[in-house]
């Protein structure tokens, strides 16, 4: 069951939250009017996590990988599709993505899809290339400053009469 869903599963919930997503981000975008690099800044950041949680099989790669890479059988071996192979162990890897299956006949198989870090660093690389163009701009505009203003003197005092 498992490996069914280390196929299927990851294509289905990434479908599913890029479009639960894009409703808040369209309300985001015709109400508040952000500038076009905040917009890519965000979109490149949701492709990073979306990218992350379809390679790492949102969490089983870290929780049950050897469930993503064979079947159980009945006396609890993990045995490959065909059942002439035998799974002797997982190596996972969190940044760049990797889960890779070794089996008993010296054959390694990779389970991240390929496309997933790629995009995870195309993702990366607009969120933080606009993040930092966008702060650039407020500096220019003078909207970000580095150094301390001194606070306005207080107003003057009305004049007091004598008793």
């Amino acid at each position: 069951m498992g490996f069914m869903f280390a196929i299927f599963g990851p294509p289905v919930i990434t479908v599913f939250l890029v479009a639960l997503g894009a409703v808040p981000y369209g309300l985001w975008v015709t109400r508040k009017k952000p500038s076009r690099l905040a917009r890519w800044a965000v979109i490149g950041g949701a492709v990073a996590i979306a990218a992350y949680g379809a390679g790492t099989d949102y969490g089983l790669a870290f929780t049950h990988p050897l469930d993503l890479c064979a079947d159980r059988t009945g006396d609890g071996l993990y045995m490959d599709m065909g059942r002439d192979s035998t799974l002797t162990s997982v190596s996972r890897g969190s940044f760049p993505l990797s889960v890779k299956c070794h089996w008993n006949n010296r054959y390694s198989t990779e389970i991240v899809w390929p496309w997933a870090s790629p995009l995870l660093y195309a993702g990366l690389a607009c969120c933080i290339g606009c993040s930092g163009m966008l702060l650039l701009n407020r500096y220019e505009r003078g909207d970000l400053t580095f150094r301390r203003t001194p606070p306005p003197p207080p107003p003057p005092r009305p004049p007091t009469s004598p008793r």
